[in-house]
């Protein structure tokens, strides 16, 4: 193996790596009571946060307002993602995660949701960012119900 290639390798896997972190901060962004003024860290400009029943913001504006919503909306809610696919190339990656986590809406509805997230990264100014999340509602059931006898 030649240093070129030993070098593309590494930047792959750095790439990658800084995606992981990009997620895990969106992750503390929504558990940090879906803070409308860091989330627009995170996307690019022109970015789009987007899910069937929650919603769609287009741009920093419109992503911080969808955010000032979900505050209303959720008291609570705890985001665990995992299996990461991450495709890099080059200034471009996608990546595919799975969400489960406990939510509180209201003050007193418990629930359980399960997401597949598929999103499209853009490296800007060196920093990776995410271009476009869109969220798959794949489960959604009440804390004391199982979600076998509930419709998502």
């Amino acid at each position: 193996m030649d240093m070129a290639e030993l070098e593309q390798r590494l930047t792959r896997m750095e790439d990658i790596e800084a995606i992981k972190q990009l997620k895990a901060e969106y992750c503390d962004i929504c558990d940090d009571d879906h803070n409308p003024g860091r989330i627009t860290t995170i996307f690019a400009e022109d970015g789009i946060w987007e899910a069937k029943g929650f919603g769609k913001g287009e741009g920093h504006a419109g992503i911080r307002e969808l955010f000032q919503g979900f505050q209303k909306m959720i008291s609570f809610s705890q985001h665990m993602v995992m299996n990461p696919v991450i495709k890099v190339e080059g200034e471009r990656a996608t990546g595919r995660w799975y969400f489960i986590g406990p939510f509180t809406f209201g003050e007193t509805t418990a629930k359980w949701q399960a997401v597949r997230y598929e999103d499209d990264y853009v490296k800007v100014g060196g920093e990776w960012k995410i271009q476009h999340l869109r969220a798959h509602l794949r489960m959604s059931t009440d804390y004391e119900t199982s979600w076998a006898e509930q419709d998502s």
